[in-house]
C-alpha cells in the first residue's frame, strides 16, 4: 500500500502551451528519425536544456530580447 502512495506522489503534472501550427509542423519535420516522438517532447527537451544551463541569463542580450518581444507583439501574443 505504501508503494502505491509513493508512486502517486512522484507524478508530474502537465499543462498546455499553444504554438502556431507552422512552428509545430517545422518541429515535426525536424524531429523525424531522431527518436523524439512528438513536438511536445522536443520542446520540453529544449526548454530543459535552456533552463538547466548555468548561463541561462546570458542566452539573449537586451537587443535580441527586444526583437523577440516585438515579433511576439506583432503576432498578437503580447
Amino acid at each position: 500500500m505504501k508503494k502505491e502512495k509513493k508512486e502517486r506522489d512522484n507524478k508530474v503534472e502537465y499543462g498546455t502551451i499553444s504554438l502556431p501550427m507552422p512552428l509545430i509542423n517545422k518541429i515535426k519535420e525536424n524531429i523525424k528519425g531522431t527518436g523524439i516522438n512528438s513536438a511536445s517532447s522536443y520542446v520540453a527537451f529544449i526548454l530543459r536544456q535552456i533552463f538547466s544551463s548555468p548561463k541561462q541569463k546570458e542566452i539573449l542580450d537586451k537587443k535580441q530580447e527586444e526583437e523577440i518581444k516585438q515579433r511576439l507583439q506583432h503576432l498578437g501574443y503580447l
